[in-house]
């Protein structure tokens, strides 16, 4: 009989520790009874009534629309940020710049969003902007605490690169914002993709910062559901919950599966250039390249 491993053990239990809770959650969403705590039989019925609950809906759409807008702008300065503080070595005031951009990463969540909170209001007085606080603002604040994540991501990516990449395309003429939007994002892609899925995840799931910065009309998912809770968990939540459960899921699975197919089209790619190098005829050829250019 095999024996289990200690790590293996471990393992296990990791496992079960985080999925056995959405698997409880996903059974649940299909229980027919009001009481979340009473099984009642199967049923789909809180899933049809999703349509009917405008609210719930609203604030799903709602937080979707700024998870996206918070992923592609913490993507744009965080690479922008990582870019600066792994290549630009030596500038007056880059330990302050370094220390402000991994801030938010140690910054209590509470502190960030009072200040940002306070900070838009003096600016409606200043400068009349912005009149009232909703999802501009909150698409502000998810941006200034996703943007760090991003940078940290990203530079530990912009480390490993063989920078003799970018210097030989430089030699040969192509201009640095060329080098960098042709060279060198295509081999950081997979911690931009990375950076952005994170930065989509904390926004889709943030609920102090969203408090401090929203208005009236801009409640999120998480406001709401956080709103419900208490006066007791609904099923319809449990039902929505179970959507993005498996919308995320999707999502990563199609993730894993292009990441893979082009793992797979690199090898093949390298082992046909290896048979290539290795087959005779191919030597033949340049045998005699090297015999006429040496003539």
């Amino acid at each position: 009989m095999k024996r289990f491993s200690f790590s293996s053990i471990m393992l296990w239990a990791g496992l079960i520790f985080i999925y056995l809770p959405m698997v409880i959650l996903v059974i649940y969403s299909f229980n027919a009874s009001r009481l979340v705590t009473v099984w009642g039989g199967w049923s789909v019925k809180w899933y049809v009534g999703l349509l009917d609950n405008t609210q719930l809906m609203n604030s799903v759409m709602r937080s979707l629309e700024i998870a996206c807008y918070t992923a592609i702008a913490a993507v744009a300065l965080g690479t922008l940020a990582a870019f600066v503080l792994t290549r630009i070595t030596h500038f007056k005031g880059r330990t302050l710049f370094g220390g402000l951009v991994t801030a938010p990463l140690v910054m209590p969540e509470v502190i960030t969003g009072l200040s940002l909170l306070l900070l838009f209001v003096l600016m409606a007085q200043l400068i009349g902007w912005p009149m009232q606080r909703g999802m501009t603002t909150i698409w502000i604040a998810h941006t200034t605490f996703c943007s760090a994540y991003v940078a940290v991501v990203v530079s530990s990516r912009l480390r490993e690169l063989d920078m003799s990449i970018e210097e030989a395309a430089m030699d040969l003429g192509a201009r640095p914002w060329k080098v960098f939007f042709l060279i060198t994002v295509p081999m950081i892609a997979p911690s931009l993709a990375a950076g952005a899925m994170m930065s989509f995840a904390l926004s889709l799931d943030d609920l102090v910062l969203a408090s401090f910065v929203s208005g009236p009309g801009s409640t999120t998912l998480p406001m709401e559901i956080f709103s419900a809770v208490r006066l007791g968990v609904k099923p319809e939540i449990n039902a929505v919950a179970s959507l993005i459960l498996l919308a995320v899921s999707f999502a990563t699975f199609l993730a894993w599966f292009f990441a893979h197919r082009a793992e797979e089209k690199r090898k093949k790619a390298m082992q046909q250039a290896m048979d290539e190098t290795t087959n005779p005829s191919w030597q033949q050829v340049v045998d005699s390249r090297r015999s006429t250019s040496s003539n």
